[in-house]
């Protein structure tokens, strides 16, 4: 049953792998945790009930997981059973009981414009060809704000003319500019990928020329951004919003942040102006004569 769940959330959903994978993560452990793994048709009723789930989402409770990990499990569940009600294996949807936990709304986490100058990270990249490949990687997420299921996904032949097209989520294409600098990293990192003979049909790839994986991406950025900043969080997602932050700051529109970051509505982009209000509101305080 899981693996038609599966298909019907690539094909019909168009879901990134990612999210895909954390779906059905949520619902193994909601198995698990009713003590049934064997899920099929016949059963499924009498696992799906508002009992049931209501028991799972209190024991996530207890074990300490915070709302908004608990309301990612409940988007799971929740589109697991709208999905049994479109293939008739149950016939009431208990979700409907289910409400989100309440949880406050968390800013993005974004590295300081001062911190990511070319001096700092300039310096953080060896002259070789996993040197030149990081470099790239990172260069990527911070002018272009790209994720990172699109940047290991991408191909060469997605950058021509001084862009690059991004299929994001859902399969939405979109075409991002890209400025000198980078299409130079760009060149020379081909230059090199082609002196060694790595045969990877993906524009990114490791040493012995196989395709990059999320892990491997997220310890580089991890250990690159240890080295410039204090902060915590230190992920792709983290240069994403760096990469927004700072051009909303410089004077950026939110409808062509928007647009770059592949938002599908604006109110996904606007969480970064709590960010840019912060910045200008320190500028006031500092510039203005009564500040």
């Amino acid at each position: 049953m899981l693996e038609q769940f599966q298909k019907y959330l690539i094909s019909e959903k168009r879901m990134a792998t990612l999210s895909v994978d954390a779906y059905l993560f949520d619902l193994e452990r909601f198995f698990a945790f009713i003590d049934n793994r064997n899920v099929d048709k016949n059963t499924i009723k009498k696992i799906l009930t508002y009992t049931s789930i209501r028991s799972w989402v209190s024991s996530l409770k207890k074990d300490g997981l915070s709302n908004r990990s608990i309301n990612r499990k409940i988007s799971s569940l929740r589109t697991f059973c709208k999905w049994c009600i479109k293939e008739s294996y149950v016939d009431e949807n208990p979700m409907l009981k289910i409400n989100n936990l309440k949880q406050n709304k968390r800013l993005p986490e974004f590295v300081k414009q001062q911190e990511i100058d070319l001096e700092k990270t300039e310096c953080l990249f060896s002259d070789d060809f996993a040197g030149l490949r990081d470099k790239l990687i990172f260069e990527l997420f911070y002018q272009t704000g790209m994720r990172l299921s699109e940047l290991i996904n991408l191909k060469s032949q997605d950058i021509q003319n001084s862009t690059i097209k991004v299929l994001g989520k859902r399969n939405k294409e979109r075409i991002i500019p890209i400025n000198k600098s980078l299409m130079a990293i760009i060149t020379s990192y081909k230059k090199q990928k082609e002196f060694l003979q790595l045969e990877c049909n993906y524009l990114l790839c490791t040493e012995k020329g196989n395709k990059l994986y999320p892990k491997f991406v997220y310890r580089k950025i991890n250990s690159y951004l240890s080295t410039i900043t204090k902060m915590q969080k230190k992920s792709p997602h983290v240069l994403r919003h760096s990469f927004a932050t700072h051009m909303l700051n410089n004077g950026a529109s939110l409808e062509a942040i928007k647009e770059v970051l592949g938002h599908a509505n604006l109110s996904a982009t606007q969480v970064y102006t709590h960010n840019s209000f912060k910045e200008i509101s320190n500028i006031y305080k500092q510039a203005h004569p009564r500040g």
